[in-house]
């Protein structure tokens, strides 16, 4: 199946170059996108269908990539079934049937990973609050939570030694996400260094806490990201979202597999009905290490 669709797409690769007369970076672009979508969903070219874009797609949206970014891998996949059908007449896939991507005004905010670095290195760490900040913002980095995930944390979901996370997520779904070591060694730190001082005589399984020693906000944990992200001088729009989807954006940039990237957010595509099976946890283990900025 590799070779076989490495030789077809070779072929492809010919005739943007030389008949279509694109440039490097162009064609680049082009067959990083149809790689992408062959991982997906690993099968030969021909056997493919509209069904299979849409699904790709739709879990692109799923992750939050912007529209502007989606709407280039749909021009590149029809780019490439439209050769295959004139070259070969064997490969089907009707583009008709497969929704074009509207642009929206609004786009998910997503960091770079220069400004996300930045602001988490910006931190400070002095004080008991600070700390806490640090060690919060940097597991909502490593792990993609949502504000909702991260407040509900309880000091019994941390895996030390697998260097694991049990998260629960929307519906009441847990999954279980693989820490980057940085992370890990700051919650670390927080947990038997400055918990202790916010708990004081309090009991509480909450692993964040408030200068009262109970559990953090909503509410409280935007504000305290725009208080360092204004103190970064982080001019992007930045909300407690941002960072998820900063972590799934920085993850596909770097290469890693989509159906893994979902997996880690908790997401599961209405559009695809056995999305994670057979994803292996060493793998997605393997995958979160290789590809997040801070492993």
């Amino acid at each position: 199946m590799k070779n076989h669709n490495k030789a077809l797409i070779n072929g492809y690769k010919f005739y943007l170059r030389v008949e279509k007369g694109l440039s490097d970076n162009t064609v680049n672009n082009y067959l990083s996108d149809i790689n992408e979508f062959i991982n997906f969903d690993i099968k030969n070219l021909e056997d493919y269908t509209e069904y299979d874009v849409i699904n790709f797609l739709a879990a692109l949206q799923d992750i939050g990539i912007q529209n502007a970014s989606i709407a280039r891998k749909r021009s590149a996949l029809k780019s490439l079934f439209e050769y295959l059908a004139d070259e070969f007449e064997r490969v089907i896939v009707n583009f008709s049937s497969i929704p074009t991507i509207r642009y929206r005004r609004n786009f998910p905010d997503v960091l770079t990973v220069k400004q996300m670095i930045k602001l988490l290195d910006s931190i400070q760490t002095k004080s008991t609050l600070g700390y806490r900040n640090k060690a919060m913002f940097e597991l909502m980095y490593a792990c993609g939570l949502r504000v909702s995930e991260v407040i509900d944390i309880s000091v019994h979901d941390i895996y030390w030694k697998e260097k694991m996370i049990r998260i629960l997520g929307k519906g009441s779904k847990q999954r279980i996400v693989p820490i980057a070591d940085i992370s890990l060694e700051y919650v670390k730190t927080y947990l038997h260094s400055y918990r202790p001082l916010l708990l004081k005589t309090k009991q509480s399984d909450i692993l964040f806490l408030n200068k009262f020693g109970d559990k953090l906000s909503r509410m409280g944990v935007w504000k305290i990201l725009q208080k360092i992200a204004t103190d970064a001088k982080i001019k992007t729009h930045i909300s407690p979202h941002t960072i998820r989807h900063s972590f799934a954006t920085h993850l596909l940039e770097r290469g890693a597999n989509l159906r893994v990237i979902q997996m880690l957010l908790g997401h599961e595509s209405i559009n695809t009905t056995q999305i994670y099976t057979n994803i292996d946890t060493k793998y997605i283990i393997k995958q979160h290490k290789k590809y997040h900025p801070r492993s």
